[in-house]
């Protein structure tokens, strides 16, 4: 079970770099851009839709908000700029 979870921490780690290349690069759509940026920022943002001191709910839409922006806002990229950056970050 540790072992499993050092394997999530160190793809999240990865995917993060991959995630912060994709955002240098100038070829990546001012969409996907300002999607991502929104992801970030709702996730480092004092404020919420819905705030945490709400039991649950407060919780739940951090954890469905900030990934479906990720999503979309990966969906926005090319596949192939994607694809390069992901090949370029080293397995951990």
């Amino acid at each position: 079970m540790l072992q499993r979870l050092k394997l999530y921490a160190r793809q999240a780690k990865r995917e993060v770099t991959v995630y912060q290349r994709v955002l240098r690069d100038p070829r990546t759509p001012w969409s996907a851009r300002v999607v991502l940026g929104l992801a970030v920022g709702y996730l480092l943002l004092p404020f919420d839709l819905i705030p945490d001191f709400i039991p649950v709910l407060g919780q739940l839409d951090d954890l469905l908000i900030v990934p479906g922006l990720v999503v979309l806002g990966l969906r926005l990229v090319p596949p192939a700029l994607l694809a390069e950056h992901r090949a370029a970050v080293p397995e951990a």
